[in-house]
């Protein structure tokens, strides 16, 4: 029996609940969709060899070269999110966000007729949103086989009560709130209320367990660029990178006794409150090749991002009972400093004219996720074990975006479709779990002004794990759908 619980206290080392930094948030900072103008997209982001579009600063700055005016634009975005539980039962939630996806200028500081040499050279600035992490989610359902009250019973395996706050905060609070007790015998081992402490060889389960997940901010990037045609056969660009980090997490797990109230318990509810703020500083190179009038082949490296986040974390816990006895707890606030650096990513593209009438685009993105890393940033915290976790939890993933432009006179037609391969590796509950992006829009220009509309929908399936022990395991299948719809105004001067 020492020997299992051994094993599960290690188990549950690697799961979400852990307050501190893991490889859940190495991932969320990590991993991008490319947000732009509705141009951008439309067509799946797919511009690494194309170009064209100020929302190429953020992909492969060398497609700034291929400006022939000095243009500005803005992006609104209204962003919806539907998220659908399966936990013994179905139960949907939705959330809209109405944000700024993208905003910026291009201004040319060269622009030269001719047919070889410089022929351009052009500065831009955008502000865009890389990853929108608005979201709510509801799950609930009866649980016949285990509480998150067995989870903290489990990780205080081999501490004292005394030892409780200072090893396993979380427990403390179940601790003093009566959901966990020590063993009849043992002062190490514990048992939660729904085993009577381990005065009963049975438990008395079949709870309804609710959790109301919520969560805010978003990842976005200022870029300064610069970029420039060679004798409109090379373009070339660089573009620096002030990254920006806003998360907020908030999520309240609550546990009603059914029919059997084991002790007089009713209900338990605990809230875990989370914050993370950060800056990071990047580098972006890029360059497309134009062997002929109608191909381009683009190539683009991003640094990995080195991020400096502070972190703020929050719980508590309410517990009551049928003879009217009520208990609140709550453990000091915490505060973390540390620097996070993201993974590399290297980009390859190629676009293909297709007369006047449109236009096609491929990408391909290699990232390799298990290169992020935690370090400390004067406190002198050993990270090397949450490391050691992202390069056994993630893995390297390849990325595919397709778009298509059809032009009609002032009328543009758009489409596009991304892939986002597996980030964890395998045999973690989320093998499988990747992204697929759909996006269609249209466009009308004329002359010095452009207005695009652009909508995209972004899937992928889930497991949540609300809590694991010894006991058994709660586990929530989420499907997630995510609508964009993005309208651009822009103005072009000296058209």
């Amino acid at each position: 029996m020492k020997r299992f619980k051994l094993f599960i206290i290690t188990v549950l080392s690697s799961i979400t609940l852990v307050f501190s930094q893991n490889f859940d948030d190495a991932l969320r900072y990590s991993q991008l969709f490319y947000g732009g103008t509705a141009r951008f997209m439309s067509m799946g982001g797919a511009f690494t060899a194309l170009g064209g579009d100020i929302s190429a600063l953020n992909q492969n700055p060398a497609g700034l070269g291929l400006f022939r005016s000095s243009e500005i634009s803005v992006t609104p975005q209204l962003f919806h999110i539907k998220t659908t539980s399966d936990f013994n039962g179905l139960n949907t939630d939705f959330l809209y966000n109405f944000n700024l996806n993208q905003a910026g200028m291009v201004a040319n500081i060269i622009n030269r007729k001719g047919e070889s040499g410089l022929l351009s050279l052009n500065f831009g600035y955008t502000y865009t949103m890389k990853s929108n992490l608005n979201q709510n989610g509801l799950i609930k359902g009866i649980s016949n086989n285990s509480s998150m009250a067995d989870y903290w019973a489990d990780i205080s395996y081999g501490y004292y009560k005394e030892q409780l706050y200072d090893n396993v905060a979380d427990a403390d609070l179940a601790y003093w709130a009566g959901l966990i007790d020590t063993l009849p015998g043992y002062s190490r081992e514990y048992g939660s209320i729904f085993w009577y402490y381990g005065d009963s060889a049975f438990a008395d389960y079949g709870q309804t367990v609710r959790r109301l997940i919520s969560t805010d901010g978003s990842t976005s990037d200022h870029s300064f660029a610069i970029g420039g045609n060679y004798s409109n056969k090379i373009y070339f660009g660089l573009t620096l990178g002030i990254s920006r980090i806003y998360y907020v997490s908030h999520y309240e797990h609550l546990e009603t006794a059914g029919e059997v109230t084991p002790y007089g318990f009713d209900n338990f509810n605990y809230a875990l409150h989370y914050e993370n703020t950060g800056t990071g500083f990047s580098v972006k190179l890029g360059a497309i090749f134009r062997p002929t009038e109608t191909f381009r082949i683009g190539l683009a490296f991003h640094s990995p991002t080195l991020y400096r986040i502070d972190e703020y974390v929050h719980d508590n816990i309410t517990s009551n009972f049928t003879d009217g006895e009520n208990r609140k707890y709550e453990n000091n606030p915490s505060r973390y400093n540390y620097a996070l650096t993201t993974p590399f990513r290297a980009l390859a593209g190629v676009a293909a004219q297709i007369g006047k009438i449109g236009l096609v685009s491929a990408d391909y993105e290699f990232v390799d996720y298990t290169a992020a890393r935690f370090s400390q940033t004067g406190d002198g915290y050993d990270y090397s074990e949450k490391n050691l976790a992202i390069k056994n939890s993630l893995r390297r993933v390849s990325n595919i975006r397709l778009g298509a432009e059809m032009r009609y006179n002032h009328l543009y037609l758009r489409g596009g479709y991304g892939y986002y391969g597996k980030t964890f590796a395998q045999g973690d509950i989320n093998q499988n779990l990747d992204y697929s992006t759909f996006s269609v829009g249209t466009g009308f220009r004329e002359q010095n002004v452009f207005v695009d509309f652009g909508f995209t929908r972004q899937i992928n399936s889930q497991k949540y794990v609300l809590y694991q022990s010894s006991a058994g395991n709660a586990i929530s299948n989420l499907s997630i759908g995510k609508n964009m719809f993005t309208l651009t105004f822009g103005y072009k001067f000296g058209y």
